[in-house]
């Protein structure tokens, strides 16, 4: 690809429903006629599309493969409006394959092409598309038809290095969807736990201590509900404290007795109402919204655990060690059931961010982890590797080898889902169930120290 150093006019293509853009512009790049060696060679695309979302407009960029004029303009984000775009372009297309780019993030906009069977969509990553701007237009101008030619002439130029959206099936999509809902209600609860805390500190410190740490459970709910401030709590009678916690199976009569002593003897952090009342408003309503994050993430659990059940692949992650009714659903979630998607580990190890990179120039060498990395399927493969340490000998034995070589807990923990992935991924390919006798059995034909730490001679006592 190259800039070319004047101004080049484009012609500006048809939007529907009068949402195109009226009048010509001046852009400083020009993708021109498509080059055969530098895009898919197998498909016989009738044109190349680039679009770039935005909240109430989508920019297009728009070359026809039996020529080299490139069309831009933009129509409304709206359902019915992207719709009818994309229907007049399947007519003028005769409905043949066209390939399209869009910037990955916009889940609505995929969505909608996905409708439109006739269209392969190319997802390019954020970063990619920002440092290609970046190069071609050194100035830092940014508009949405500009981005959208940067989008096709990445398509046209670099289109070998694209890969096609490749869709699991729909069980798949449903439960990966239902897994991405529970965690971001997780976080929210997480959020809303950390914000009743930090209230509570403001006017009532000792119910920190009174309710336990768990801040959504349902004894610090009904604590709450109950006694919101120290005066409520300190009027109410012993019996009655002791029936409540007893209630909810604190029965130890040393805690409970305990903590009667620190209500009786608890002293007010301020008495000022203008501090005490809107603090006490506000952990009415903190409780009211963790016990409705407790109900839906309860849903989110039962939808979770039906839809994993009746999945085809389910067995294979039910009998991970350490994948329990949670995590065992991600990690379904994380393999997918497109088996092309990674042709090898290695491919899973970069995407999910537990690949190490290096980066070297002369003689000085830089390894770090990846930046870009989809968070939640790394934290799937992390937390999943910790839970092993507890139920799998090797993975144990592992972790304490790596504690003695002076490795830090996280490092230790990362090191182990790259290395769980290498076994599952052969086991996935193959459609097999994960044997750790027949895992341990390989570690010693390779001799592996880890086969030696879990056996040792008698020597080694």
């Amino acid at each position: 690809m190259r800039c070319r150093p004047r101004p080049v006019s484009i012609g500006i293509g048809h939007a529907s429903s009068g949402a195109g853009v009226t009048t010509p512009r001046q852009y400083d790049l020009q993708p021109g006629p498509a080059n055969p060696k530098h895009i898919m060679k197998t498909t016989d695309y009738a044109a190349y599309v680039a679009l770039d979302w935005g909240d109430t407009q989508h920019a297009f960029a728009l070359q026809m493969a039996a020529n080299s004029e490139v069309e831009t303009g933009q129509f409304d984000a709206g359902a019915e409006a992207t719709h009818e775009w994309l229907k007049q372009l399947g007519i003028r297309c005769a409905h043949r394959p066209i390939a399209l780019a869009v910037e990955a993030g916009c889940d609505a906009l995929i969505a909608a092409l996905l409708e439109h069977k006739w269209i392969v969509i190319y997802p390019v990553h954020s970063s990619m598309s920002a440092r290609f701007r970046k190069a071609l237009v050194p100035s830092g101008a940014k508009d949405d038809v500009p981005d959208a030619m940067v989008l096709l002439t990445l398509l046209l130029r670099h289109g070998e290095q694209l890969k096609p959206l490749q869709l699991d099936s729909a069980p798949t999509r449903e439960l990966s969807a239902l897994v991405l809902g529970r965690r971001g209600a997780v976080d929210r609860r997480s959020q809303v736990s950390n914000q009743l805390r930090s209230v509570l500190k403001g006017y009532f410190p000792q119910a920190l201590k009174l309710v336990g740490d768990e801040m959504a459970g349902t004894l610090a709910l009904d604590f709450l509900d109950r006694w919101p401030d120290l005066a409520t709590l300190q009027k109410a009678r012993a019996a009655t404290v002791r029936s409540f916690y007893f209630q909810h199976s604190v029965r130890r009569p040393e805690l409970v007795e305990a903590r009667l002593r620190q209500i009786a003897q608890a002293q007010p952090l301020t008495q000022d109402p203008a501090t005490i009342v809107p603090a006490v408003l506000q952990t009415q309503m903190l409780v009211a919204v963790l016990r409705t994050l407790q109900r839906h993430i309860a849903q989110f659990d039962a939808c979770i655990a039906e839809k994993f059940a009746a999945h085809v692949e389910s067995a294979f992650f039910r009998q991970l060690p350490g994948a329990g009714p949670q995590l065992a659903p991600r990690l379904l979630v994380a393999f997918g059931d497109c088996r092309d998607r990674y042709p090898d580990a290695s491919s899973l190890q970069k995407y999910a961010g537990l690949a190490p990179v290096k980066e070297k120039s002369g003689r000085q060498l830089w390894v770090h982890w990846r930046w870009n990395a989809p968070i939640f399927l790394r934290q799937t493969f992390v937390e999943w590797a910790g839970q092993t340490v507890v139920y799998c000998d090797w993975a144990k034995a592992f972790y304490l080898h790596q504690k003695q070589a002076g490795k830090g807990h996280h490092a230790i923990i990362r090191a182990l889902a790259f290395k769980w992935i290498r076994i599952l991924w052969r086991c996935w390919q193959r459609q097999e169930p994960y044997d750790e006798a027949r895992y341990l059995e390989a570690l010693k034909r390779r001799r592996s120290p880890l086969f030696a730490a879990l056996n040792p001679s008698p020597s080694q006592g």
